[in-house]
């Protein structure tokens, strides 16, 4: 189980803060920071970009790779942002994300197949939302992989998210079962015949509402989706109970 950090995005003040100055010191503080907790993958999500500030995840990954050799995500849906990100990258990029709506098939499927990177599936339909059972689940991933293969993406490039809910959601608790439930099927192999790679952002469980909900949950939910097969988990690192759980569970895997 690899440890994606999900630090470094527009909704962390100190990282808008530098996307507004071009600030390149803090943000290496961060990846500092990230590095020293052991993180296998760092995540860089400028949030809303307009298009005279498309830029800025160039700007970042450059900030990031004059300090670390760690390897990255890039996070946007848009495919011109991901893209000038990738033209800097010093090392291959795990691109984020590929839904079933029509641009993001126009754009970033041929952006991925050119550059011949990884790419996340994200299972959310043509109007960008979830779904929220396990057979509906598996429809979109098999949607989602014949589009990558029509476009000369590889199985072993394709990484499937099926996307954790917030806890706010009516049906939190259900669909987050439903992912567990989509986790496992696809690490095993049982959906595809061998197994497909797997990815889950489990800090979006609490996003926003961390003062309602403990951080027991998340854990429990780390627990599970570890024991399912996720191949990669994309969280807050700087929360200290948690990494001690994350280490736990690592130890235990190995």
């Amino acid at each position: 189980m690899l440890i994606a950090a999900d630090n470094i995005h527009a909704l962390n003040p100190v990282v808008a803060a530098a996307l507004r100055e071009l600030a390149k010191k803090p943000i290496q503080e961060l990846v500092r920071r990230l590095d020293q907790a052991g993180v296998d993958l760092i995540d860089l999500n400028p949030g809303y970009l307009t298009p005279q500030q498309e830029d800025r995840m160039a700007f970042l990954v450059e900030a990031v790779q004059e300090v670390s050799t760690t390897r990255l995500i890039l996070d946007s849906p848009k495919a011109r942002v991901l893209a000038k990100g990738l033209a800097v990258c010093q090392q291959a990029p795990i691109l984020n994300a590929l839904t079933l709506e029509p641009a993001k098939l126009a754009e970033l499927l041929p952006l991925a197949a050119q550059a011949q990177t990884d790419l996340v599936l994200l299972l959310l339909d043509e109007r960008s939302m979830p779904a929220p059972t396990l057979e509906e689940k598996l429809t979109l991933a098999g949607r989602l992989r014949e589009e990558a293969i029509a476009a000369g993406i590889t199985d072993d490039r394709l990484i499937f998210d099926p996307v954790l809910p917030n806890l706010s959601w009516p049906d939190a608790y259900y669909q987050t079962s439903a992912d567990v439930k989509t986790i496992r099927l696809l690490a095993s192999g049982a959906v595809f015949g061998e197994p497909a790679r797997t990815m889950i952002g489990l800090s979006n469980l609490r996003s926003g509402q961390r003062q309602l909900y403990p951080l027991d949950l998340e854990a429990t939910c780390l627990g599970l989706l570890a024991g399912a097969g996720v191949e990669i988990v994309l969280l807050d690192i700087f929360q200290p109970d948690l990494l001690a759980h994350i280490h736990r569970v690592q130890q235990l895997l190995r």
